[in-house]
């Protein structure tokens, strides 16, 4: 069930330390919210000098109060946050916001401080938000302990940044969309984001949950919690650049970057991950619009629908330059823009005139003027098709009102035309309540129009930009997820330490998880290699151990026909690298064979992760390459596969056949299971993963200890 944070977010009584009169001070902006709902519950406002405070008597310590109190706000100086903390438990306090500065983030004096003091917290059965965090607010409740006002509405607002989530909530506010709770996340010293995300996902008046983080802790944890949620996560992160990879010591490692981590995760949990606030604003504002118009609009926030599904969209305009760039911009966000079928196209027909395209985008050719009610009867018959999930929307739509409301734009005499184009809004709206859930965006070059805030007001998303309408479109319809990734995976016990990071002891790690290789024995002289030799067939492949990138070194030779020819290739290779060993391996028929790669990379934030790709010698050249979170399951791991830009190789082409994606994908599964079983491995890889017609064989693998 999670933690209980019901003191946190509905307590029975609040005291402010370090309330003041001096507006510079942040005691003073907190005061004066917290004072904003005084019958909902008792605030009591302490100042160590005493006297009064916006008003009202302070009191010169939380003792003095004279009775216990459920949840205090701190926000005194550094050296006495401690004794403030410690007076508050004494006082019976059961949630501590902690605004005070100069913890972790100041360094390791400050990290030691502050895990002393969420010890003590945990020992009292309390709970503490921050220290260094900037108060907290639900609407829900009338608790408002936060510098700024937050309108009400669905989204919860989790953010490490202040100034971040000010800008969101401007962002939001042309969107209609409101808030049922803020948290400024500060140094996590106790509650974290995790749960924090557990709770409101409980929260009945919460229906998405925006989140602004840079530091996830756990991120296995914070992607399991997403992905139990039951409602939107919606994530902006920062740090997603390539700075993890640049001291890895393999393949996997040197592709691996933050951003690969982070987008994998998301899409494992069913995260909507954004790059800007204006993308969060824009997909919470489409999510809102999932309410439908029967449900909450408005300040209410993002409604309760389900998303569909279903990508195939239909593009409708009224011009045909609007269209093509719609059109762009849906498949850009990873929506389907499919050419209509033949009995779609006959029913457009029915509602259009002659010049007007059918096929998708659906384009009116100025039918709009000649009869506005043509836009209600077009997106009826779109969202009545089976074969279209969604409907975009885009161009002049809102024009003609505007023009009559004084907005600027629009054809003369547009009286007519505009009380025309305002009761085609309202029967779009009529369509759309019987739709069965699917969803309309709407770009306008007019969004403030009449005609818009008829669509707005109704629940549906209206945006001046396009790519924010295919974008929320995007989000409300949903990502396609693996059938298996309804959570994600819990990692396994571990296993004993691996205790030979070598070449040979690497491979008896995967041969006992029922990894193929082919025949191997490792050599250190000649006597060895011979004896070798004579154990298997040839031809031979011959590899120099002990060193990082053998292929790079010149420290593998194939095709070895026979003993001579294994002989020889050892004396020049070992008079040129002077190897302290060798390995001796039996050659696999690469014939009609393709190479992949398959690595887990330890992530500090989110666990063992996969990656799983084109492989060979060119790995790092060609990166084509997909992740997930490990252990990956095989369907889910052949997923993954087909997900390749080259996956049309694996199904054959040219005139070869198609390889054994099944055993692939079961390769990976054991793979990255062992890896997820071993922590102490920091990199595991095998490179190449050979898939053929008639099986898989691992030709190489590596490990990197931590």
């Amino acid at each position: 069930m999670g933690r209980d944070l019901t003191a946190l977010f509905d307590p029975r009584s609040v005291a402010v330390v370090g309330a003041s009169d001096d507006p510079a001070k942040y005691g003073h902006a907190v005061a004066a919210q917290a004072l904003r709902a005084p019958d909902r519950r008792p605030v009591h406002l302490v100042n160590r000098r005493g006297g009064t405070v916006l008003g009202r008597t302070a009191a010169t310590s939380l003792t003095a109060v004279g009775e216990p109190v459920d949840l205090v706000v701190i926000s005194v100086p550094g050296a006495g946050f401690e004794a403030a903390v410690d007076e508050a438990l004494a006082c019976g306090a059961k949630a501590v916001v902690a605004i005070t500065a100069g913890f972790a983030e100041a360094g390791p004096a400050g990290l030691a401080r502050q895990r002393a003091v969420a010890a003590r917290v945990r020992a009292a059965g309390a709970v503490l938000v921050g220290p260094n965090c900037l108060g907290i607010a639900d609407n829900t409740t009338e608790l408002y302990l936060a510098s700024d006002r937050f309108a009400p509405g669905g989204v919860a607002l989790l953010s490490q940044s202040g100034n971040l989530a000010l800008e969101l909530q401007l962002r939001a506010e042309p969107h209609g969309l409101g808030f049922s709770r803020f948290v400024s996340l500060g140094n996590q010293a106790d509650v974290t984001l995790v749960d924090l995300v557990e709770d409101c996902s409980r929260h009945e008046a919460t229906s998405a949950i925006a989140v602004y983080a840079e530091d996830f802790g756990d991120g296995r944890a914070f992607a399991a919690a997403a992905a139990a949620a039951g409602k939107p996560v919606v994530l902006l992160t920062a740090g997603r650049g390539t700075a993890s990879a640049r001291s890895a010591q393999s393949h996997t490692g040197a592709l691996t970057t933050s951003a690969d981590v982070v987008a994998a995760a998301c899409r494992d949990a069913g995260v909507e991950l954004v790059r800007t606030p204006r993308e969060m604003t824009v997909v919470l504002a489409g999510l809102a619009g999932l309410a439908g118009p029967t449900g909450p609009a408005g300040p209410a926030g993002p409604g309760a629908g389900v998303r569909t599904r279903g990508r195939r969209t239909a593009v409708f305009t009224d011009g045909g330059g609007h269209g093509a760039i719609a059109a762009d911009a849906a498949e850009d966000a990873g929506l389907e823009v499919p050419e209509l079928g033949g009995p779609t196209q006959d029913r457009l027909r029915t509602v259009l005139w002659e010049q007007s395209s059918v096929a998708n985008p659906v384009d009116l050719a100025g039918m709009g003027e000649q009869r506005p009610l043509s836009y209600a009867d077009t997106v009826g018959a779109l969202l009545d098709a089976d074969e279209v999930d969604a409907v975009l929307m885009t161009g002049y739509f809102g024009g003609y009102a505007a023009s009559e409301g004084g907005l600027g734009g629009g054809p003369a005499g547009g009286s007519v035309l505009a009380e025309g184009e305002t009761r085609a809004a309202k029967e779009i709206v009529a369509h759309l309540a019987s739709a069965a859930g699917k969803p309309l965006v709407v770009q306008s070059m007019y969004p403030g129009s009449p005609s818009c805030r008829v669509l707005a007001e109704a629940g549906v998303p209206v945006f001046a930009a396009t790519e924010d309408a295919a974008r929320a479109l995007a989000a409300m319809t949903g990502r396609p997820r693996p059938v298996d990734a309804t959570r994600v995976a819990p990692l396994p016990r571990p296993a004993p330490p691996l205790s030979d990071p070598g070449y040979h002891g690497v491979r008896a790690l995967l041969d006992a998880a029922g990894v193929p290789f082919p025949a191997a024995r490792e050599i250190t002289d000649e006597a060895g290699l011979l004896a070798a030799a004579a154990e298997f067939d040839g031809p031979y492949v011959l590899k120099a151990l002990h060193l990082l990138h053998k292929s790079d070194a010149g420290g593998v030779a194939l095709r070895l026909a026979d003993r001579d020819a294994l002989l020889a290739a050892y004396r020049e290779m070992h008079a040129r690298l002077g190897a302290p060993a060798y390995s001796v391996e039996a050659m696999a028929d690469l014939t009609d064979g393709i190479e992949l790669i398959v690595g887990v990379n330890q992530d500090p934030r989110f666990g063992p992760v996969a990656l799983v790709g084109l492989g060979g010698v060119l790995t790092e050249s060609l990166r084509d390459v997909a992740f997930a979170l490990a252990p990956v399951p095989a369907r889910r791991a052949e997923t993954l596969l087909r997900s390749l830009r080259s996956a049309a190789l694996l199904d054959g082409v040219r005139g070869r056949p198609a390889v054994d994606v099944a055993a692939a994908a079961a390769v990976v599964e054991r793979i990255t299971t062992v890896a997820a079983a071993h922590p102490e491995i920091a990199e595991l890889e095998v490179n190449p993963l050979l898939v053929r017609p008639d099986g898989a064989l691992a030709l190489d693998a590596r490990a990197v200890l931590r």
